[in-house]
């Protein structure tokens, strides 16, 4: 009599990923290093996104929340979507801060390696590397 297996259940699916989206070694381009736990159960993922320039060395951190979807073929086996909001604050003289978007996505094989491209206020980053830092 064949038995049937019970489903992982969402915490057991649960996995933490570390990886960078962007050209490094490219004097002033913008990097995300991102830090997200995934649930392969739910196609869900969360986490920390942060953005650095060698110009800026003031780095924004971004929650975000996104999907991973599995493509079944190929050399990209996932893709990945983020999206998240960070605190713009107003230089002086003016007072107060605002909420910027950011978006990235990623398309990846099973080692979190392949091609994506983020963006942030008015950056706009397409088709650079994505590598895992696991």
């Amino acid at each position: 009599m064949a038995t049937l297996k019970e489903p992982k259940s969402l915490i057991e699916s649960a996995y933490l990923t570390k990886g960078i989206i962007g050209n490094v070694g490219m004097p002033g381009a913008p990097i995300a290093h991102f830090s997200l736990v995934v649930n392969a159960a739910s196609g869900t993922v969360s986490g920390m996104v942060e953005i650095t320039q060698a110009i800026d060395s003031t780095p924004i951190e971004v929650k975000v929340t996104g999907t991973v979807r599995s493509t079944g073929f190929g050399e990209v086996t996932k893709i990945v979507n983020l999206s998240g909001e960070y605190v713009v604050s107003v230089p002086p003289p003016a007072i107060g801060s605002y909420l910027q978007k950011f978006e990235a996505h990623m398309d990846i094989n099973n080692e979190w390696n392949g091609t994506g491209g983020f963006s942030y206020g008015s950056h706009n980053i397409n088709n650079v590397p994505v590598k895992s830092e696991n």
